[in-house]
């Protein structure tokens, strides 16, 4: 992977460079599934989090839990959830702009202080395209695209995720990004194009 290769990974279509990793333990909790989705959902984050160095907890002093994940048939079952409005300001028309754009995933993060990821809600909406991924893929792809603050082009044509044999698995160079990023020595953020660079070398290093 190039130094060029990483900036898009973390460029916003605006041209905008954004990189933040998580600041905190993660704390993750799943709306929406049965018990055996439930562990193969704790179970990715629980891989991916090993695999950045980074930490999981029980539960968030502040927040409580941190990551939510809900899975769902319809955007209009979101405005029905008791308080997700008071977690999600202006609810009701993203919900509009969701249905309105024919959308079957969405993503948000909150921030601490020093630009780092607070907190993230993942909005799963099982259309025929997503019922159709086995429950170990849609997993380990959602908490892959949660885990950093990615571009929102960097997986459009080309997933995080790869076959091996017929076992998914995450692509190599996207661990190896994910690993490098969690550098103690790097920052939980960076606005800076040059960061690309940083990463670079943490690759490199452990290559």
């Amino acid at each position: 992977m190039t130094p060029e290769e990483i900036e898009a990974l973390f460029a916003r279509e605006s041209g905008e460079f954004v990189f933040a990793r998580w600041g905190r333990p993660i704390v993750p909790i799943v709306f929406g599934v049965e018990d055996q989705t439930l562990s193969v959902v704790k179970g990715a984050f629980e891989a991916v989090v090993t695999l950045a160095g980074h930490k999981m907890a029980e539960t968030d002093p502040e927040l409580g839990a941190n990551c939510m994940v809900f899975f769902f048939r319809d955007w209009a079952e979101l405005p029905e959830v008791p308080d997700l409005d008071r977690l999600i300001p202006d609810l009701n028309p993203l919900v509009e702009r969701l249905i309105a754009g024919d959308a079957n995933q969405y993503r948000i993060f909150r921030f601490e202080e020093d630009g780092a990821i607070k907190a993230a809600f993942v909005f799963l909406r099982m259309d025929e395209q997503m019922s159709k991924l086995p429950a170990e893929t849609l997993a380990l792809s959602q908490v892959v695209q949660t885990v950093l603050l990615w571009s929102d082009t960097a997986f459009r044509t080309q997933s995080p995720l790869a076959l091996a044999g017929e076992a998914t698995i995450l692509r190599p160079d996207i661990a190896g990004l994910i690993r490098a990023a969690y550098d103690p020595v790097l920052p939980g953020a960076a606005r800076d194009s040059s960061h690309a660079l940083r990463l670079f070398a943490r690759l490199e290093q452990s290559s």
